[in-house]
């Protein structure tokens, strides 16, 4: 049997007295769309920074592909196949949209492209970032500064960077955050088109119900840190405790 993508083994994070996850325990399987959801102060946002490594566990531990990766710093992740996107938008402004796809590229395989590997490299990492950038229709948008993009374009380039690094495991954090509701119906579609086009795992926080329910193969449900359900959106939607803690009681 092979290993999951993504393995966590009663995860932990205290903030002095304050535990924000506790001894969550899930897997993600190969090719799996997971959505994380739960009420503010659930501990989404710190569980993911736990999975991608921008916070270190007070206990438990990270496995991907069925290694630990625990204490391995973010970067490090990616260079593994780990890419993520974050809830606050995170360009680099002045760049333009096909520079800071560039960037993504250069900072996972942990080189200066300008310097190391000469033209050859340079051509390879810009068809590399143009290609991304036509998975997520920003082709045309190429040569604008990253700061003249509407914030819905400025969300589609950041997973268009995350695609670039060729991820195994793609780590969506509120992609669909600040959207008009036609923007984050297409970036729902996006992020299934990915799934299914490109056989990435991908581990999804969002708060919207409506993308959550129409895009995840299967739902986690954390409540105070801790992890109080698991199934398939038809199964989330049933459980009575999940109704009780973030769904709304049932009719």
């Amino acid at each position: 049997m092979s290993a999951p993508t993504l393995e966590t083994r009663a995860l932990s994070r205290s903030f002095g007295a304050l535990q924000a996850v506790g001894e969550v325990s899930l897997r993600v399987e190969p090719g799996e769309l997971r959505a994380v959801i739960g009420p503010n102060g659930a501990g989404k946002t710190t569980f993911f920074h736990l999975v991608s490594g921008v916070l270190r566990p007070t206990a438990g531990e990270v496995l991907f592909r069925g290694e630990t990766v625990s204490s391995l710093p973010a970067h490090a992740r990616c260079r593994r196949g780990m890419s993520r996107t974050f809830q606050i938008t995170s360009l680099f402004p002045e760049l333009s949209v096909l520079e800071n796809v560039r960037m993504a590229i250069q900072a996972k395989e942990g080189g200066n492209n300008r310097v190391l590997g000469g033209r050859a490299l340079l051509a390879r990492t810009e068809a590399a970032a143009r290609e991304a950038l036509g998975f997520v229709n920003l082709g045309d948008r190429a040569a604008a500064p990253a700061s003249t993009l509407p914030h819905g374009d400025q969300r589609l380039l950041e997973i268009a960077m995350a695609l670039a690094q060729k991820p195994e495991m793609l780590l969506l954090d509120e992609p669909t955050q600040g959207l008009a509701s036609e923007e984050t119906a297409a970036t729902a579609a996006l992020v299934r088109r990915i799934s299914r086009e490109r056989r990435v795992t991908i581990l999804l926080v969002e708060h919207d119900m409506d993308v959550v329910f129409n895009v995840a193969d299967r739902i986690s449900v954390l409540h105070f840190g801790a992890l109080i359900a698991e199934g398939s959106p038809a199964e989330i939607r049933r459980n009575v405790e999940v109704q009780k803690a973030y769904l709304g009681d049932a009719d």
